[in-house]
Formats: structure tokens, C-alpha cells, sequence
């Protein structure tokens, strides 16, 4: 099912910002679940969730749930870990699929996403760019570089 974050319009922004994109690039993003009851409960969780945070007393009763700096144990996040499958077909019919892996996707691989991103800026030879631009712009393959020698992989599962 299709997954509302803001992912699809930056990945879209990269491309019409860069050329080796190409002119027909097409970009979708998915969430898959394995039953159709799961869908349901999704979308009915996130909605009301979303409806209740609009209302003072619900969205009250919501942050009192977990109190602020609360979080994961370090056991839990030990054994967490992420995997993001992009599949990609070009317009000759040639397809590859990758896998994007790492460790806790909540607090571990992200600082490390943001800290890389940092380095690369403060220290990388980069493309010229300017303005508001997405990290693809803005880093390209210096990133992907460091983001592997932090622990991040990305592996090309077929092609």
C-alpha cells in the first residue's frame, strides 16, 4: 500500500534536479503488510491517532504516554534493525533490486545518517549546488561512501 511520508516528493525533487535521473524516472513508495486486516489497522491507527493529536485533551492524554527521554533500552535496540528494498526498472526493461540495511533505524542509524551527513558537508568535495537542495543534490555519492563505511549497507540483491 502506498506509505504517506515526504520521501516520494524529495527522491522526485532529486530527479528533476539531476540528470542522471533521466526524463522518465518515476518514483513509488510502499509499505507492504502481509494481510489486508493489516492495511485496516494501519490506516485506522494512524487515522485516528492523527484525529485524536487535533483534539487538547486526547493529544494531552497521547504525550503523557511516554515520558519525555523515555525510550528503547539499549538491549532493544541492539536487536533492532532496518531494511528498505528499492526496486528499480529502467524504460529497456532491465530491472535491479537493492537492499538498504542496517541497525536501529530509531536512534543508532539515524544519528549516524545525520553525523555522516555533516562530515560530508564540512569536509567532501561535492557537486556544485545552491539553494534549498535534497541530499542527493547536495552530497551524491559522498554520502552513500560514508553512510557505508559507517555500517550501512547497500546491497544489490538482483540485476
Amino acid at each position: 500500500m502506498p506509505f504517506p511520508t515526504i520521501d516520494p516528493q524529495v527522491v522526485k525533487r532529486s530527479a528533476a534536479a539531476m540528470d542522471e535521473y533521466g526524463p522518465e524516472f518515476r518514483y513509488g513508495h510502499y509499505v507492504q503488510v502481509k494481510k489486508l486486516s493489516g492495511v485496516a489497522a494501519l490506516i485506522g491507527g494512524v487515522g485516528a491517532l492523527f484525529a485524536g493529536a487535533q483534539l487538547k485533551p486526547i493529544r494531552n492524554l497521547i504525550l503523557k504516554m511516554k515520558a519525555q527521554g523515555d525510550g528503547p533500552s539499549p538491549e532493544t535496540r541492539a536487536k533492532s534493525w532496518f531494511r528498505v528494498r528499492f526496486i528499480g526498472e529502467a524504460a529497456s526493461g532491465e530491472k535491479v533490486t537493492v537492499d538498504v540495511k542496517g541497525g536501529d533505524p530509531g536512534y543508532g542509524e539515524t544519528s549516524k545518517m545525520l553525523a555522516e551527513s555533516g562530515m560530508c558537508l564540512a569536509f567532501d568535495k561535492l557537486p556544485k549546488s545552491a539553494g534549498q537542495v535534497t541530499p542527493a543534490t547536495a552530497m551524491g555519492n559522498a554520502l552513500i561512501t560514508r553512510l557505508q563505511n559507517a555500517g550501512i549497507t547497500f546491497e544489490v540483491v538482483s540485476a
